[in-house]
């Protein structure tokens, strides 16, 4: 059997980790392909390569060559026809910190994607909340997976002595970004006895000790932490 799992975004963190952990599990009994069309841009004028986005999104949709193709929430706006089935992974969905023009785009946009997930064979969520959503909206065909992984305490303190993160508990108040809520977490917890910890790059200043992190080590961060804070702003 040949998947296809298509991803929109090219950072090293949140749903993009989830993607790689379900290539890496299933390329051990399937034919697994990870096709990247997200921007290549990095900066603020990323949003100049939307039109190229949704083209190579759009084209993705033709492929007939795949038996099940995974997208995320974006790359659902196009999907495959029969026989090939659709499975969609949604982690995250909000436009609150983008820019005006975007999120009006965006909302067009999402209500075919919307449309379309209730035609996929399967929507993929890791979160109960995400589950509980979709099935309010009337959804049917809704997964909940969670994420997993597993570190010995060995491998855990090792990771916190190459961090200098002993002593004092770790508590970890997510990606350093204002959609995620860091300085509305860091102004209250700020006085804490512990280590206040932020991961990814680094988007809003805040006095927390960030950590540009593999994916392994962003794991151990998450087993090592005595708190994670999840703060999205949705």
């Amino acid at each position: 059997m040949k998947l296809a799992i298509i991803n929109t975004t090219r950072q090293n963190y949140g749903g993009n980790a989830y993607e790689s952990m379900i290539a890496e599990v299933l390329s051990e009994e399937f034919d697994v392909k990870y096709v990247s069309i997200g921007a290549k841009i990095k900066n603020k004028f990323k949003y100049l390569e939307a039109p190229f986005v949704l083209w190579r999104i759009f084209k993705t949709g033709r492929k007939k060559e795949f038996d099940v193709v995974i997208r995320n929430f974006m790359s659902s706006l196009f999907l495959n026809k029969k026989p090939v089935k659709n499975v969609a992974a949604v982690f995250h969905i909000d436009n609150s910190t983008q820019f005006v023009i975007i999120r009006i785009i965006r909302y067009f946009l999402e209500k075919i994607i919307f449309w379309n997930l209730k035609k996929c064979d399967a929507v993929i969520t890791e979160a109960k909340y995400w589950e509980n959503y979709f099935k309010q909206k009337g959804y049917k065909n809704i997964y909940r997976i969670y994420n997993a992984f597993n570190f010995t305490a060995e491998e855990i303190e090792l990771f916190k002595k190459k961090y200098n993160l002993t002593e004092k508990p770790i508590v970890y108040i997510g990606n350093c970004q204002k959609a995620k809520g860091v300085l509305e977490s860091y102004d209250v917890l700020k006085n804490l006895d512990v280590h206040l910890v932020t991961s990814g790059r680094v988007r809003v200043k805040v006095s927390a000790r960030n950590l540009e992190l593999n994916y392994r080590d962003y794991l151990r961060l998450l087993k090592a932490s005595s708190v994670v804070v999840a703060m999205s702003k949705l």
